[in-house]
């Protein structure tokens, strides 16, 4: 009888330990391939592709497909359709990522069949009939931005005095001087065009919260966040916290292509 019991408690080991390893491999196939490889990346307003550099290159070295959409920044029928056309030449599921003006951009594309989750970095997100302008109305802004002017052809322009410390603190200000140079002519009318179909009610959903942000301020981002049921990760920075902080923002488009 004893044999017997040595024999069966050698076998039940047996099989715990064939389970331990099998979902031991499971878990660390699952940390080493992302089921999704293909990332699409949307600028804002005041910015252009550019500034996703750093981010690129965290990603592309751990294997992901990264396009960097060229905003016309005309209108949001345009900086959707200039998306549209990078999702249409992806060759499987995508993370699609906005910040700022992209996060109302990629609420609109991201109905786009290629399009499994959406990754919202400090970004707007509005729902079905409403406006981008809406949301930033919804607290006062930073001292350190101030209202945004418009010109007579309707462009909405940064202060240069103003755009180191209200837009990109937290690089040097020799990139933000780039930035400010290199950024594309943004019209006015795409704050208030309403969104017609809002992707985060059908994909999955992750936001980051810049929470120096001085641009948007943070609380909108946390209270559009919350509302769209979005899963949200602060992280410390500014506005363009993807060029600060890049490895802890890639992780989040990381954590979006695994689920």
């Amino acid at each position: 009888m004893k044999t017997q019991l040595n024999r069966y408690f050698m076998f039940a080991a047996l099989i715990l330990s064939l389970l331990f390893t099998t979902v031991n491999v499971n878990a660390q196939a699952k940390n080493a391939a992302p089921q999704i490889k293909n990332v699409v990346l949307v600028h804002g307003a005041f910015a252009d592709g550019s500034g996703y550099r750093a981010l690129y290159e965290v990603l592309t070295k751990k294997g992901y497909n990264v396009t960097i959409v060229q905003n016309p920044l005309s209108s949001l029928e345009d900086d959707v359709a200039a998306t549209n056309l990078a999702l249409d030449k992806q060759d499987g599921p995508t993370v699609l990522v906005g910040h700022s003006w992209g996060g109302t951009v990629i609420t609109e594309a991201g109905n786009h069949p290629k399009v499994a989750a959406l990754v919202y970095i400090a970004a707007l997100q509005p729902d079905n009939g409403e406006t981008t302008v809406q949301w930033l109305q919804t607290a006062p802004p930073a001292p350190e931005n101030g209202v945004l002017p418009v010109d007579e052809k309707g462009i909405v322009y940064y202060d240069k005095a103003k755009y180191h410390a209200g837009f990109a603190a937290d690089i040097s200000k020799e990139q933000a001087e780039f930035m400010y140079a290199s950024q594309g002519a943004f019209h006015a009318k795409g704050f208030l065009t309403p969104v017609t179909k809002a992707a985060w009610r059908d994909k999955p959903s992750y936001g980051i919260v810049a929470t120096e942000d001085k641009s948007i301020n943070p609380d909108i981002e946390r209270a559009m966040y919350k509302r769209s049921n979005t899963k949200i990760t602060e992280i410390k920075g500014s506005h363009v916290v993807f060029m600060s902080q890049p490895v802890k923002v890639a992780n989040v488009i990381i954590e979006a292509s695994r689920n």
